[in-house]
């Protein structure tokens, strides 16, 4: 019994391609991430409970957004230059400094929680605002890049 897992292409799964495949884990992975920054950012206790795990969801996304990206752009060179594909790719290229801004704050908010005696209230303001903006920012971004992408698939 011999099954081929990882073909000779590094984009590829037992032939298919891996964009489709792995887009699924960003898509799930980006909203939930930013709901417990968020939810850690207003609620001690949510933060307490969660602990660990929303910066080490949020470095799950920051390794996965280039590795779908690279997937995705092997996935173009095959479809060719189509110009909803080039709008898809071109919006998911917007995603990874988002990703990248909810990790930072994702850490510094764990970080400062975990070590220390937590940061006074102006700083907790402004770490509030700033896991607003890098959750909802990469949320709404993964909402227009899967719109697009979805119209670059079934047309539209």
């Amino acid at each position: 019994m011999s099954s081929r897992v990882l073909s000779m292409d590094l984009f590829e799964i037992d032939g298919l391609p891996l964009h489709p495949l792995i887009v699924h884990a960003v898509v799930i992975l980006v909203p939930l991430t930013a709901l417990a920054l968020i939810l850690g950012a207003f609620l001690p206790a949510a933060r307490k409970r969660l602990g660990v795990v929303t910066p080490i969801a949020a470095l799950a996304v920051l390794v996965l957004v280039p590795i779908t990206m690279l997937a995705g752009e092997a996935l173009a060179q095959q479809v060719g230059p189509v110009p909803a594909v080039v709008h898809h790719a071109a919006l998911g290229g917007l995603l990874w400094p988002w990703a990248l801004a909810m990790f930072v704050v994702a850490a510094v908010q764990w970080c400062w929680c975990r070590f220390t005696e937590g940061p006074r209230r102006t700083a907790r303001m402004i770490l509030a605002a700033l896991a607003v903006v890098s959750g909802a920012g990469s949320t709404v971004m993964v909402v227009l890049i899967g719109e697009a992408g979805a119209r670059a698939v079934w047309g539209g």
